[in-house]
């Protein structure tokens, strides 16, 4: 029976005219409604014509998590008065819950993409409904453009909805055309604030650390509002590991303790769903709570603040989750949560000062993420670039080029950027491109069972207790009986039926074949010990095992799971397997080289013939005659990192280069850039022939940097001519004396004595440029600075001459100096003649 009390209840039933009229009309619509009104469980049934009396249509309702995909089918059914796999049903990743009458489907976005490379047109679809978009989640970006696509060239009747839990819509709205814009505004009770920062000092996150001081003092607060406040408390914690550290805290109280993340038993999390049954409840979650769940009871919020992001370190092949400050956006959608159902009360545990510093939203996933994935889908979908998706932001020219080089590793893409038979086979398995590799390689080399036992321990990352030791983890979860064991066996079976046939010999023992699979899924990150627990992976990026690690006895690494905390020099090995050099070759292959190298090290050129494996060295010996072309470009290296003092400059041979770099930036051309890097960019037109007849750094010093500048100078046009004339080495003073131009500033310098240049009535000008005068007195120490010596005679010289006349009586200091005969020499010197 159709629950039409509470489906009537639902603040969302009002905005649903304007919905369908902005559908019938445009043929998409982007809907703003907050959690808790229904846009996500009363807007489907309606648009499938199962409440209102509407035509009947078939809807795709994309949720960006499983357990929310799981969530939304339920409720639906809920109201229906039915089970899931009747009318509604739901599709995730190893799990569809669907029957012949179902046409409300409920699938995670990812099981969408999969959906749409494998039937574009979506025959028998009418409606999809994007939920949760302000997320902006990759899969759902990515969904969205595809759809974009399909509805702008195939399927022009297919109805689009970005469903979104905040108003900031107008992106989406002009990315689906300038679609129309329906809101809809829930039951919003007042939200008490409550500032509740740590009373003593909390180091900041850094990688997936937080620091413990922080959850015990989020316990506290919890513990504290469940004595002031009456209802169930929603806590916001980063990850799965904050929520058991909590969890074990707040143990022992009165209160039942409840965890909600996407790695929890179906059964909590239909108990969280299913509301309170008597006691007060403490919900530890993560932000799937913030917009994409509905939990019923909550009066109060604690927020600590922190939530995870994806972040990838390219240069190194490291990606993962790392701790970030939660946006203003998460901190008043988590905050609203308390509001649903009656006046509520948010616990803050941070500063309210350090509020209007937090960033506006939260990143979106395009723009941190590591791209392999999505890069595959899009070469998938005939698109490599992603130039033709309509994306709300583009992706990073960077991480995008990064994703095709791992493609073009794994053979996902050919030479043009397009993907391979094998490659389309990858995206089929709804893997991330490595492990695809892993799987579809290993299972030829381990067995097709024990390649998936490996992938789907490298797809979830297995809980700390397991140990950072892949083989022994393995082993744990064949036996364990914990929720993770569980959905790591149900995920075994997926991989196994994807693979089909069994796949090769399955021989050799455990450790081997996780070794080997774990190094095909990440050949950058094999590595070699260094000593004491460190080692080098093939990426350059030196590891750590952590003190008491069963692993610090091997030579050789394959690294499945590693971070690199900000600032350090290492990566952190969270979980790695054991491998052998020939097993490390085999999956690194693509990263061997052999063969002479020669480069500038350590302050001179080497010259060796080497093997490495990436950066990790596996034999060498030096080379008696290395190739002069090699030894050349060493030479550039070691100029280009240590600069061109590495040749010999003169005094004159500087200045000459002062006098070139005053003209080039007074006149520009002919005179030339002598900058370091022009000097190297242009090496073979001043540093030939010297350059390639030098073996090592001694040679550089032996060349005449002077003479060798001097071929830059525009000899061709005959302005060469001219260089002492426009920027001459010394000038000459009414004194006689020919004094040196300093080039070295913005503005040249000449620094003189005073009586040097009595009567002269002007300031000496280079290349039209004023020089800056240093007035020295008779001692040689500076006395007044000016660029217009009119101006000094006139309104400066008479408080010099009345500080130094007493000082220096035997010099001249006559009274106007304009008329007064230069000289170098004293009083008495001057009247002996």
């Amino acid at each position: 029976m159709i629950r039409t009390d509470v489906l009537d209840q639902l603040p969302v039933r009002t905005a649903v005219p304007a919905l369908e009229r902005a559908l019938d009309e445009r043929g998409a619509a982007v809907l703003c409604a907050p959690p808790g009104t229904g846009k996500t469980t009363l807007v489907p049934l309606v648009l499938a014509g199962l409440t209102g009396g509407g035509p009947a249509r078939r809807v795709l309702v994309a949720e960006p998590r499983r357990i929310a995909a799981r969530a939304a089918a339920r409720r639906m059914a809920w109201l229906l008065g039915e089970r899931t796999g009747g009318r509604v049903g739901f599709t995730v990743r190893g799990e569809r819950v669907v029957g012949p009458d179902t046409v409300v489907e409920v699938v995670t976005t990812g099981v969408l993409l999969q959906r749409l490379q494998r039937d574009q047109e979506l025959a028998g679809v009418d409606v999809v409904i994007v939920d949760e978009c302000h997320e902006r989640h990759l899969d759902a970006d990515t969904a969205a453009a595809f759809l974009l696509d399909v509805r702008g060239t195939i399927r022009p009747d297919l109805r689009l909805v970005a469903a979104s839990a905040t108003t900031d819509a107008e992106g989406w709205a002009r990315l689906l055309g300038d679609a129309p814009v329906v809101e809809a505004h829930g039951v919003s009770h007042p939200v008490e604030v409550v500032w509740a920062p740590p009373a003593g000092t909390v180091r900041p996150p850094h990688g997936m650390r937080v620091d413990p001081a922080l959850l015990t003092h989020v316990a506290s607060v919890v513990r504290r509002a469940l004595a002031e406040r009456d209802g169930d408390v929603l806590c916001f914690l980063p990850g799965v590991g904050e929520i058991g550290r909590v969890a074990a805290q707040l143990a022992g109280g009165d209160a039942e303790v409840l965890q909600v993340h996407g790695r929890a038993p179906a059964a909590v999390q239909d108990a969280v769903l299913a509301g309170p049954s008597g006691g007060r409840r403490v919900v530890l979650a993560t932000s799937v709570a913030e917009s994409s769940l509905t939990v019923p009871g909550v009066r109060v919020v604690v927020d600590s603040g922190l939530a995870r992001e994806p972040r990838t370190d390219h240069a190194r092949g490291l990606g993962a989750l790392t701790t970030v400050r939660a946006s203003r956006a998460s901190g008043r959608q988590r905050a609203g949560r308390a509001g649903r159902e009656a006046p509520g009360a948010v616990y803050r545990c941070w500063e309210q000062a350090e509020d209007g510093r937090l960033a506006a939203f939260p990143s979106p996933e395009i723009k941190v993420a590591d791209l392999a994935a999505f890069a595959l889908q899009a070469a998938c979908w005939g698109d490599p670039d992603a130039s033709g998706l309509a994306l709300l932001d583009p992706p990073p020219a960077g991480a995008l080029g990064a994703a095709h080089e791992v493609l073009a590793t794994v053979g996902a893409v050919d030479a043009t950027g397009r993907a391979t038979d094998r490659g389309v086979r990858m995206s089929r398995i709804g893997l991330h491109p490595r492990l695809a590799r892993a799987l579809l390689d290993g299972a030829d080399e381990v067995g097709g069972r024990r390649a998936a036992e490996v992938v789907a321990l490298l797809s979830e990352e297995p809980p700390r207790e397991y140990g950072d030791d892949l083989a022994h983890a393995l082993r744990t979860a064949r036996r364990g009986g914990d929720g993770y064991a569980a959905r790591w066996r149900q995920e075994v079976r997926r991989l196994s039926g994807a693979l089909g046939a069994p796949g090769g010999a399955a021989g050799g023992p455990d450790d081997v074949a996780v070794g080997l699979v774990a190094a095909l899924a990440f050949p950058e990150r094999v590595a070699r010990a260094r000593g004491e627990g460190a080692f080098l992976m093939a990426s350059g990026t030196g590891a750590l095992l952590a003190d008491g690690s069963q692993l610090r006895s091997a030579r050789w690494l394959a690294v499945a799971v590693a971070d690199r905390p900000a600032h350090a020099a290492s990566a952190r090995v969270r979980l790695a397997a054991v491998v052998d050099e020939a097993t490390a070759r085999l999956a690194a292959g693509h990263l061997l080289f052999s063969g002479e190298e020669v480069r500038w090290a350590d302050g001179d050129v080497v010259a060796r013939s080497v093997e490495r494996l990436g950066a990790v060295e596996l034999s060498a010996r030096a080379l008696r005659a290395p190739a002069p072309g090699l030894v050349r470009g060493a030479l550039l290296e070691g100029l280009r990192r240590e600069g061109p003092g590495l040749l010999r400059w003169t005094g004159d041979a500087a200045g000459l280069r002062l006098r070139l770099a005053f003209l080039h930036r007074v006149l520009g051309q002919p005179w030339p850039d002598v900058s370091d890097d022009a000097l190297l960019a242009r090496a073979d037109e001043w540093l030939e022939p010297e350059l390639s007849r030098a073996g090592r750094r001694a040679d550089l010093a032996r060349i005449d940097a002077g003479q060798a500048v001097r071929r830059l100078l525009p000899w061709a046009t005959g302005d060469a001519a001219r260089l002492d004339e426009l920027a001459p080495e010394r000038i000459e003073v009414p004194s006689g004396s020919r004094i040196r131009v300093d080039y070295g500033g913005e503005q040249p310098v000449l620094a003189v004595k005073l009586q040097e240049l009595f009567g002269l009535g002007e300031t000496p000008r280079v290349a039209g440029v004023p020089v800056l005068v240093h007035l020295l007195s008779p001692a040689g120490r500076p006395a007044a600075v000016t660029a217009d010596l009119a101006s000094f005679w006139r309104e400066g010289y008479r408080d010099v001459r009345a500080e130094l006349r007493g000082r220096y009586p035997k010099h001249p200091w006559p009274e106007d100096p304009t008329t007064t005969e230069a000289t170098r020499f004293t009083s008495a010197r001057l009247r002996r003649g």
